[in-house]
């Protein structure tokens, strides 16, 4: 397949390349309120992490204190047991900080070996676009792939929305086990719209369980994190909407 236009194409983790793999190798960042390695969620997947705080500073704790996080990562590693996870926290009781905190958040994942960067937020300042865009950039050149929300009830989401991250939407026709994929192959810029919701929760009914973009985001981490397990020479968004639309 030549690849030169607007390609779409829907993929389930039954088809190549996501079919068999468990994203081992690949190492994940989840910037976010931390990571809670005990909860039964995370099943026993070891963790580590470090905390960046407002005044640029990092110490050791990435204990997830109200759980965002937590959920996001699980929602990863039911798509990709087999990643390294790392918990990269910027929340600490509400989930709210500074661009200059998630920036600081983004190079330290990308600095310190993650392939995947997972953002489950983002802002719709345009006012932080540069700082924000400047992480995006030196991750890009590290080798790290950004995952964030693209757009929600019409509202465009930074840094998900840049071009050079891998922008998320939600796609009410996926369930968890797929997603559709809009690739530009002249700019190399690519989009995923995904189901808004984690795995079901025993004895919860679907439409009491998490839900939203942040967990479109994170499975389509999961998605990406069987991808690279695969070939680890993907090493950017052009990479990833090349690969995939070839895939046969």
């Amino acid at each position: 397949m030549t690849w030169d236009e607007l390609v779409s194409r829907r993929f389930t983790l039954d088809d190549p390349p996501f079919a068999g793999s468990t994203g081992e190798g690949v190492r994940v960042a989840v910037v976010d309120s931390g990571i809670h390695a005990a909860n039964p969620h995370i099943g026993g997947s070891p963790v580590s992490g470090v905390r960046i705080l407002l005044d640029g500073d990092v110490d050791a704790d990435f204990v997830d204190r109200i759980g965002h996080g937590t959920a996001v990562a699980a929602a990863i590693l039911d798509k990709a047991p087999g990643i390294e996870l790392v918990a990269v926290r910027v929340f600490d009781r509400t989930l709210a900080t500074s661009a200059e905190v998630l920036a600081r958040g983004i190079s330290w994942a990308a600095g310190h070996g993650a392939r995947l960067i997972n953002l489950s937020l983002g802002t719709s300042n345009p006012a932080r676009a540069a700082v924000l865009g400047a992480a995006v950039e030196a991750a890009v050149v590290a080798g790290a792939i950004v995952v964030s929300a693209f757009e929600s009830d019409g509202v465009a989401w930074l840094p998900g929305s840049m071009p050079n991250a891998v922008g998320v939407t939600l796609d009410a026709t996926c369930d968890r086990h797929a997603l559709v994929m809009t690739a530009d192959g002249t700019r190399g810029s690519v989009r995923f719209g995904a189901s808004a919701y984690p795995r079901p929760i025993e004895g919860v009914p679907v439409e009491r369980n998490l839900s939203g973009i942040s967990f479109a985001v994170a499975n389509v981490t999961g998605f990406l994190a069987r991808l690279l397990s695969r070939d680890m020479t993907i090493r950017d968004t052009h990479a990833v909407a090349r690969a995939l639309a070839e895939a046969s």
